[in-house]
């Protein structure tokens, strides 16, 4: 694969042969993200799960303390007063079965969906469009519920959503570069004391063998596993 020449000047400040405190790993990503735009700062798991077995399925939101950096645009399948709960909370497109078909027939400028209960039989045939997006609401992460204005806020709010893939990996973002570096360094430690909470009792063996950060269009940035406590010790010394 062809890199950039930003990206072959990152890479050689990362030592792949040892690994980074989360700290360390969230201050190399903030000193190699060289991207003229505020860059977004990922994290990638390898977990040890079989995602083919149901009961090891990896699924869960949470809500970073310091948010996304990022103003999600939210889509809400309502009617009535719940309609009028979603956009007074904030969402930016909200509709019932005229939406339906326009989401049917490829509109998709949004980055979250949420659905009342009784729209659900509707909204599940646009599973072939939202679901490889990872759109499609769902009970589970709370995306499919009467109280859509809490939804629409948690959304808003810095609400993430993480499901394991069928390698393994989970991926979810914990900011931007120009966060402060104890605010990613917070993000990350609420989205995986959620991942560490979630671990299916079916899992057996070493469960989080693999971190890494990363910023967008950079290299990876190996992060030890076996770090999941006070982060920002450091910091604070």
């Amino acid at each position: 694969m062809k890199r950039s020449k930003n990206w072959k000047n990152a890479a050689v400040q990362i030592d792949r042969d040892s690994v980074l405190s989360p700290l360390d790993g969230v201050r190399l990503a903030k000193k190699t993200a060289s991207t003229k735009f505020d860059a977004t700062v990922e994290v990638a798991l390898r977990l040890g799960v079989d995602p083919r077995k149901a009961d090891q399925m990896v699924r869960g939101t949470v809500n970073l303390p310091h948010g996304t950096g990022k103003t999600a645009r939210v889509l809400v399948f309502a009617t009535g007063d719940r309609a009028e709960e979603a956009r007074a909370a904030g969402a930016d497109i909200v509709g019932a079965d005229e939406l339906i078909e326009e989401v049917a027939k490829g509109r998709l400028d949004f980055d979250a969906v949420v659905a009342t209960p009784d729209l659900m039989g509707k909204v599940g045939r646009l599973g072939r469009v939202l679901g490889p997006r990872g759109l499609m609401p769902n009970p589970k992460t709370g995306t499919v519920t009467p109280a859509v204005g809490k939804a629409v806020t948690d959304i808003k709010g810095g609400k993430i959503e993480f499901r394991v893939d069928r390698h393994a990996n989970l991926h979810f973002i914990i900011g931007k570069a120009s966060f402060e570096e104890r605010q990613l360094v917070e993000n990350y430690a609420a989205a995986l004391d959620e991942v560490l909470r979630l671990k299916p009792s079916a899992a057996k063996g070493r469960y989080l063998k693999k971190v890494t950060f990363a910023t967008s269009m950079g290299p990876g940035i190996p992060v030890d596993p076996n770090v999941t406590r006070a982060m920002t010790a450091e910091i604070d010394a």
